[in-house]
């Protein structure tokens, strides 16, 4: 697996992202495309640096401010950037219980503190975990 390919510069895990997984898995693909309402055919991402920052999962008419934003200041990951973190990494509310944009920062500053590879095999896929199933502590 290249983490690096497959790590947006927001540190969204596209190789564990639904969207890409169903690039695999035709029930999957069917999923996706009905949930959001698109085109089987549109059901599918190669993850965010392999879309130049475009995601059929993305709402139409929505556009990810992040990805442009590290192409053109040259860095890979936001936690790599002066002004991190910016307003682009704002966590809402909104559709939080359904997808994983809140867990951004969380996942870049494990990246930072990891590294990139230790990250994506070890951490990565029980962050998402928590997030959408664990309970809640202080």
């Amino acid at each position: 697996m290249n983490y690096e390919q497959m790590t947006a510069p927001c540190g969204l895990d596209c190789f564990n992202c639904i969207v890409y997984l169903a690039n695999e898995n035709q029930e999957m693909r069917t999923a996706v495309s009905e949930h959001l309402d698109i085109p089987l055919e549109e059901a599918v991402c190669k993850g965010c640096r392999n879309e130049n920052g475009k995601c059929s999962a993305i709402p139409k008419g929505m556009e990810c401010n992040v990805y442009p934003c590290a192409e053109k200041k040259g860095i890979k990951f936001c936690c790599d950037c002066t002004d991190f973190p910016c307003d682009y990494l704002h966590p809402y509310a909104d559709q939080a219980a359904h997808v994983p944009h809140n867990t951004k920062v969380f996942n870049l500053c494990l990246i930072k503190k990891l590294g990139l590879e230790t990250w994506g095999k070890n951490k990565a896929k029980s962050v998402k975990a928590v997030y959408f199933k664990g309970n809640w502590k202080l």
